[in-house]
């Protein structure tokens, strides 16, 4: 966001905010996501015990991971925390525990922890689901047991969120809110707005916000000043 934006923003209405909430019955299905929502669906009658949930930013892995790990009663956590945390994994894992481990990103994977943590899984019973940016092929493993390992995992994958997503979540966002918005306001949004689910959320309590505090309604001008006001024009 620019310096103008950051400022005009600030000067908006602070107390809109909505909680989010990352349930079964929120997730909205488009051809984007279509694919990553039924495994949540079919778990736990997978093909395999480790899975690779990758997407772009904003493309809606942690609302659908969350979905999951709830349904699986998973244990969540970052990948960078494998390896200080390993014995604990380990333990957890060999009982038959499930875990949902978010942001396996190149470069920054302890190779051996993960090879040991995927054992365990995979020995325990339990399930894994790995959320990343990019395919498991992308992330430039150099040690060959763990490579290997990888190539058998199934991939879910989540591509950037489609108009008819984007329209979809707004049109949610905005119900939330207890707020009736013209279609064509929103169509206008999404052909202007950044390609992600969190920049939708951060657009409707722009709109809002810009909304209130003119004291009108909802309109293609009250979007184009949201709009503006966070550098999406």
């Amino acid at each position: 966001m620019s310096k103008k934006a950051s400022k005009t923003t600030s000067q908006l209405p602070l107390d809109l905010s909505v909680p989010v909430t990352h349930r079964r019955e929120d997730l909205i299905e488009s051809h984007a996501n279509k694919m990553a929502i039924l495994m949540v669906d079919k778990w736990p009658d997978w093909p395999g015990n480790i899975s690779v949930l990758a997407g772009p930013i904003g493309a809606g892995k942690t609302h659908i991971a969350s979905v999951w790990a709830d349904k699986a009663d998973a244990v969540m956590c970052k990948c960078v925390e494998l390896a200080n945390r390993l014995d604990e994994f380990v333990k957890l894992a060999s009982q038959g525990s499930n875990f949902l481990v978010e942001d396996a990103t190149s470069g920054f994977i302890n190779e051996t922890a993960m090879f040991h943590f995927l054992n365990a899984v995979k020995q325990g019973g339990g399930y894994a689901l790995i959320t990343s940016r990019s395919w498991p092929i992308e992330w430039n493993i150099k040690l060959p047991d763990l490579a290997s390992r990888l190539k058998a995992v199934q991939i879910f994958e989540l591509s950037e969120p489609d108009d008819e997503l984007l329209c979809h979540v707004m049109i949610k966002l905005f119900a939330d809110r207890q707020l009736s918005v013209d279609e064509k306001v929103i169509d206008y949004c999404v052909l202007r707005m950044e390609r992600s689910l969190e920049s939708a959320g951060r657009l409707v309590e722009a709109i809002d916000a810009e909304a209130m505090s003119r004291k009108s309604a909802i309109s293609r001008t009250t979007a184009a000043n949201a709009l503006e006001h966070l550098g999406m024009h």
